[in-house]
């Protein structure tokens, strides 16, 4: 092993917080073994923390890449940390069994993304078979023109699972395998999702489960003895395990036992969207060609005007003007979406999104023109908030200098906006305080909050495709509709006059 753990692998050790010495290879627990000489083409393992999975597909990911009948294996994390991790495993284990393996390379991957290319960085060992295992540092796109085993790590904490595992899926056409491993991260995540699909018998895949108690059962706590040298007792076991357990309260049970929380995960439930939505609100979209931005000013704004006569005026003149309203607007320019989140307030004080504006591919001018078309069609206009962050900064200051700042919330969105105010929204939902466009991308902006570090919000890889025209999303009606619910809730007087597009005078200002 000594000759494998050159100085390079000694400062990726160091990074990670690698012990070398704790982690010497040793005989597989029975659970551990039961994995290994499971040979599914797709098994899921639903576990505790720190149960030792990882190790043991790390010495089996060796030995498969070791072997001249075996395959290239992609290990995939969601982060360096566990990259690097798993690939000093595998290091220790090619050691262990005596594989002749090269040191460790680090270097980058190129997946496609799209149309265009991107790079991940990876960790590789290569075998004398030809066959290398590589730990990449963060999640490809795809996982277009690879072969072999593929190990999604941790899989509930990966944004879009689904689009992952569709990815992986590809490699078994030519005879490879994927493993998925993972603790749990609430009841409405994608990978509880999975385990329930598997378990309903709608999902040909194999399912294994450790949850802590068992694996203390089949000697975990042993192995833990003989790691540090110290004697085992029935006593010391009990201690040990409440020990554990009082580190991970009041998550244990989701954390150590197998058991998803109602908490954790996405953010908002499907259930709870799903009962706040109606199918008499519409989604509206505008999307515009490339290079449309270039065409002529008259042209543009022509183009547009028609569309939002066509489109947006029957939506605002359908307004009762008895009601109050307000909107939220998320910017993108190109890649994700802009989305206008229109609210109206009735007198029992429920707010409803009469309709859900989404722009892809507008340019600057266009989108102002669409939000002025909005907002000066909404009854009794009393608040809006701009995202403006970015590009997003022009749009909110020129809305601010038409409508006056008391009335445009210029939001940077911050961990601590996010933490102060996406749990309003969803108490909105809870509270049956407002009502959204029942819409597939809606509901898949909504489910893409996840508690970050325990902040709710959209993380900055979470991606997911739009079904209808393919294009990317960010969350985007999410934030749009989080941004309306804080303006009605920080909202100035309705707007009752019209400017003259006269400045005022010096007192009118209040200026001596």
């Amino acid at each position: 092993m000594q000759q494998l753990i050159t100085p390079e692998m000694t400062a990726l050790a160091k990074q990670a917080d690698y012990d070398f010495t704790r982690r010497a290879p040793g005989v597989m627990l029975p659970y551990q073994q039961r994995w290994i000489a499971d040979k599914s083409r797709v098994k899921v393992h639903e576990k505790s923390r720190r149960v030792g999975l990882s190790w043991a597909e790390a010495a089996d990911s060796a030995l498969e890449a070791a072997a001249s009948s075996g395959q290239d294996v992609w290990y995939i994390g969601y982060n360096k940390d566990m990259a690097i991790e798993f690939i000093l495993d595998v290091a220790q284990w090619a050691a262990h069994f005596n594989e002749v393996a090269s040191a460790i390379e680090c270097g980058e991957e190129v997946f496609k993304d799209g149309d265009e290319d991107k790079a991940v960085l990876s960790f590789s060992i290569r075998f004398a078979s030809g066959n290398r295992v590589t730990a990449l540092s963060s999640r490809p796109a795809n996982l277009r023109g690879k072969q072999g085993r593929v190990i999604i790590d941790e899989a509930a904490f990966h944004t879009s699972l689904a689009e992952l595992l569709k990815a992986a899926f590809a490699l078994l056409i030519w005879g490879g395998s994927v493993h998925v491993i993972s603790t749990h991260d609430g009841v409405d995540n994608p990978f509880n999702e999975l385990i329930k699909e598997i378990r309903a018998g709608r999902k040909p895949y194999s399912l294994h489960r450790t949850p802590f108690k068992e694996a203390i059962a089949e000697g975990l706590y042993r192995r833990v003895c003989q790691k540090l040298g110290i004697d085992w007792s029935a006593e010391g076991e009990i201690a040990w395990e409440e020990e554990i357990r009082a580190i991970y309260r009041p998550a244990d049970a989701e954390e150590l036992d197998c058991i998803p929380s109602q908490s954790g995960g996405a953010y908002f439930s499907r259930a709870l969207v799903e009962a706040r939505m109606s199918a008499d609100l519409p989604v509206v979209r505008l999307t515009l060609p490339q290079g449309f931005e270039l065409r002529s000013e008259d042209e543009r704004l022509t183009t547009v005007a028609d569309w939002l006569e066509e489109n947006i005026k029957p939506l605002l003149d359908g307004l009762s003007p008895t009601l109050t309203s307000y909107y939220g607007m998320d910017f993108a320019r190109s890649g994700d979406l802009s989305a206008i989140t229109p609210l109206v307030e009735n007198a029992l004080l429920r707010k409803q999104a009469p309709f859900i504006l989404e722009m892809r591919n507008v340019p600057f001018e266009q989108q102002k023109q669409v939000l002025f078309y909005v907002v000066d069609g909404l009854p009794n206009f009393s608040s809006g908030a701009n995202d403006a962050r970015g590009n997003g900064q022009y749009l909110a200051e020129v809305a601010a200098q038409k409508y006056g700042a008391e009335y445009i919330h210029r939001v940077m969105l911050t961990q601590e906006w996010y933490r102060d105010n996406m749990p309003r929204y969803k108490a909105a939902f809870e509270d049956d305080e407002i009502l959204i466009p029942k819409d597939e991308g809606v509901l898949s902006d909504h489910r893409a909050v996840q508690n970050v570090n325990g902040v709710p919000k959209v993380p900055d890889s979470g991606h997911t495709k739009d079904k209808k025209d393919g294009g990317q999303r960010h969350g985007d009606t999410a934030i749009s509709g989080a941004l309306a619910w804080f303006a009605s809730l920080n909202a100035a007087s309705p707007i009752e006059f019209q400017s003259s597009g006269q400045p005022l005078g010096a007192d009118a200002q209040g200026f001596m």
